[in-house]
């Protein structure tokens, strides 16, 4: 049985979402997207060095990492 599919925003926007949910004092300006590994498919971040030196910055790229693992887990991305 194959995974339903999301685009890359919807999966973003999942993940956003999930984030805000388990620790809204994460900072904004983290961007998000969405690379192919193998079958599957993981978030990578990327932030400037304002947003990058605040506090709780790597806790919350270790959660999208998280959120990522969880959503490829139960969907697949539309090319």
């Amino acid at each position: 049985m194959s995974k339903p599919t999301r685009s890359a925003a919807e999966l973003i926007a999942m993940a956003r979402a999930e984030l805000r949910a388990h620790d809204p004092d994460c900072p904004d300006g983290i961007e998000i997207t969405i690379l192919p590994n193998g079958g599957s498919w993981e978030f990578r971040t990327s932030a400037d060095e304002a947003t990058i030196a605040r506090p709780g910055y790597p806790e919350c790229v270790a959660m999208i990492v998280q959120i990522g693992d969880h959503l490829s887990k139960q969907y697949d991305v539309k090319d």
